[in-house]
Formats: structure tokens, C-alpha cells, sequence
């Protein structure tokens, strides 16, 4: 999750999700931007049925649940998923209807769950949040970017006290040109203001990164030699091993 729009969080999500899976883990994705670029990621059809019947009509996440890859399955977005920023009734027990899906589906056998979040803090946000344990923020090489991250923290802080769990904050470089100075300013604010929190590895700028998307394959399938393919699989090591600088 963050604020800004164009950071790299789908492009994470989708890497970052194949290299764990890759790995060994079992991973599902659930796509809660309206937008749907999971599924279509995977080259899977980004109008099928998921997270949209999921809290809009309780249909159980098992049903709508898709093996993308060996050992990884996806939950699209769905065509309506826009809608649930709109519903109205349900009082607090709205911000809860992901986490409660999640807990009744087998999900719980999974390795990793991974979250992919719209570009806001509204109602599909607060629901990854209050299901979440641990939040990544992609934070790219420009200072909105950081505008963004600023954002996010006391939006975090407020789902920690409203869920009643602690919620477990990274932060990660991504779409990072290192030969510019703006790139190593960036860099080095972050990991000033949150010491102990941000992954080891930076995500470079790498055309095949954007490009994989569109033939429907992740970067593993598309370059698997591209710096884009050797940062992830790096970040998935971050993660598995907790490395941090």
C-alpha cells in the first residue's frame, strides 16, 4: 500500500508473490484495487468473479479462489469491486468483512497472503489493513512518492488502534534510478526516518518489468535474467530472511 499511485505496488505484488512462490511457499494474491491488473498479470480474465462477490455478496474466497502458478493462486478484483467503497450499511463491521472471509476460507494453510492495494485509505483499504499484519510500502525514487509514505503512517496507526493488533511496517525501494541523485536522497530519508524497517534490496527501473504485464507473464517468465527478475527474487530473500539495511 501507498497513497501515491504509481509506485510499483501491482508490479510488486505480482513479482514478489511468483518469487515466493518459486521459493517453495504457498501464496495467494488478492487483488483489491478496482482496477484488476492482478489477473491480468498472470494473463488470467480480469473480469472473472472475486473479491467483489466476496464483500458485496458473501460468496466464500474458496470459491472464487484461481491457481495462477504452481503453488500460487489469485482472487481477481472483479467487475464491481468499485462498488464496495460505496456500501453504507454495516456500521464498523464493514471495515471487517475481508478479514472474517479470510479466517473462513483456507486460506489459513498459506504461506504468505499477499494484498494488493488501490491508491487510497478508504473502504477497501481499511479492510486489507485490518486484516493485515505487516504492511509494505513501495516507495519510488521522487519526493511524492515520500509525500505519499507520509500519509500513510498515521492512516496505519489509526487501523492498529481501531483492529486492536499491531500492524508491522516495511517500506521497500522500487522504480529506482541509482544513477540519479534523487534516487540516493530518497534512499537515504527513508532509511534516516525508519531505521530497522526498510528491505535490503532496491527495486532498479527496468523496462522489462512494465513490459512483462501485457504478454500476461511475470518477470520470471518474461526476462528471467533482467535486473527486474534479480531484484525480486532479492526482495522474496528480504522477506523469507527478514534482511534489512
Amino acid at each position: 500500500m501507498n497513497q501515491k499511485g504509481g509506485v510499483g505496488k501491482t508490479t510488486t505484488t505480482i513479482n514478489l508473490g511468483h518469487a515466493l512462490a518459486l521459493a517453495g511457499n504457498k501464496v495467494t494474491l488478492l487483488d483489491m484495487d478496482p482496477q484488476g491488473q492482478i489477473a491480468t498479470g498472470y494473463g488470467l480474465d480480469n473480469n472473472q468473479s472475486g473479491l467483489d462477490d466476496v464483500l458485496l455478496n458473501d460468496v466464500a474466497i474458496d470459491d472464487v479462489r484461481v491457481e495462477a502458478r504452481d503453488k500460487l493462486y489469485i482472487i481477481a478484483a472483479g467487475r464491481q469491486l468499485a462498488d464496495f467503497e460505496h456500501v453504507s450499511e454495516g456500521g464498523s463491521a464493514r471495515g471487517h468483512r475481508l478479514r472474517l472471509a479470510i479466517e473462513a476460507s483456507s486460506l489459513n494453510d498459506q504461506d504468505f497472503i499477499l494484498i494488493d492495494c488501490p491508491p487510497s485509505s478508504g473502504l477497501l483499504g481499511i479492510n486489507a489493513m485490518f486484516a493485515a499484519y505487516e504492511v509494505v510500502i513501495p516507495v519510488s525514487s521522487d519526493y511524492l512518492s515520500l509525500q505519499g509514505l507520509s500519509r500513510m503512517i498515521p492512516i496505519v496507526k489509526r487501523a492498529e488502534s481501531l483492529s486492536g493488533h499491531t500492524i508491522k511496517l516495511w517500506l521497500v525501494s522500487t522504480r529506482m534510478d541509482m544513477r540519479r541523485r534523487l534516487a540516493h536522497e530518497v534512499r537515504n530519508r527513508i532509511l534516516n526516518y525508519f531505521p530497522g524497517r526498510v528491505f535490503a534490496t532496491v527495486v532498479r527501473e527496468n523496462v522489462a518489468l512494465a513490459e512483462s504485464p501485457s504478454f500476461g507473464k511475470t518477470i520470471f517468465e518474461y526476462k528471467p535474467t533482467s535486473a527486474g527478475a534479480e531484484d525480486y527474487f532479492s526482495l522474496a530473500q528480504d522477506l523469507l530472511e527478514r534482511r534489512i539495511s
